[in-house]
């Protein structure tokens, strides 16, 4: 198998695979970067697919470009093209945008633990505001610091970071991941709610089976689109493929129009 290849666009991005066979574009999420989608999007490259992963405005190779969610939406759109988009949390909200602003390259979209926005204008005020404290909070501390309080959160359950992931993680700077909370945080983003009827592709939901806010939410959000599957991760919380990959790509597998026999 080649080397990753890198992609010129606006964003850092690169490919791997077979180039012309069905495509597979993995999004990230927050303090993470294309790398933490390597190991996963590699089996699918192996499998005879072509992937795409990619650095997110504010993060890994994109540390210096700054987007909200509509234009970090159509800069994935330019290096992704047409393909089953994977994305994760703050990944997973990209491409839900995505996918309502460009139906016609989303073949099929996999959502892992993303959050299709907050319906009370009070409290997404109150998480704008949130997220605008945590990033002040994050140029204090510093990337290395925020890193621990972060994966320590609730949310993830007890993950780990090896020294490899923490590595990479710390390529990120805290400005870039500073102005991604202001830009793009959950508390920028109008609720996509009352528009998920309007996707038009298959679409599979995901959550860490101990993941109950957002397992709640996968199952909601399946219910809402027309073409809508959920399915939860088992032993795993927020970050489902990095707690269990094998059964994320096996969650994937089933999304994916058309495999290589």
């Amino acid at each position: 198998m080649s080397d990753w290849q890198p992609i010129n666009g606006p964003l850092a991005a690169e490919r791997q695979g077979r180039h012309g066979a069905p495509r597979v574009v993995f999004v990230h999420g927050f303090t993470q970067t294309a790398n933490s989608w390597k190991p996963i999007a590699q089996q699918f490259a192996d499998r005879g697919l072509e992937v795409v992963v990619v650095d997110l405005p504010g993060h890994g190779g994109s540390a210096g470009v700054r987007a909200d969610l509509r234009r970090t939406a159509d800069m994935i759109a330019s290096v992704g093209g047409r393909g089953t988009y994977v994305g994760y949390s703050l990944g997973g909200r990209v491409c839900l945008h995505l996918a309502l602003m460009y139906p016609h390259l989303v073949q099929s979209l996999v959502l892992l633990g993303a959050h299709p926005g907050i319906d009370d204008a009070d409290e997404r005020s109150l998480r704008r505001a949130a997220d605008d404290a945590l990033a002040e909070h994050l140029l204090d501390i510093g990337v290395d610091a925020f890193l621990s309080e972060w994966t320590a959160l609730p949310l993830f359950g007890g993950f780990q970071l090896t020294d490899a992931d923490r590595a990479d993680r710390l390529r990120n700077t805290a400005e870039g991941l500073a102005d991604s909370l202001r830009m793009a945080g959950t508390g920028e983003q109008l609720p996509l709610w009352p528009r998920l009827v309007e996707l038009n592709m298959p679409v599979l939901a995901l959550a860490g089976a101990h993941d109950a806010k957002f397992a709640a939410i996968a199952q909601q959000i399946a219910t809402a689109v027309p073409t809508g599957r959920w399915a939860l991760i088992p032993d795993a919380a927020h970050a489902a493929h990095l707690q269990h990959p094998v059964a994320v790509v096996d969650a994937i597998v089933t999304a994916i129009p058309a495999i290589p026999a």
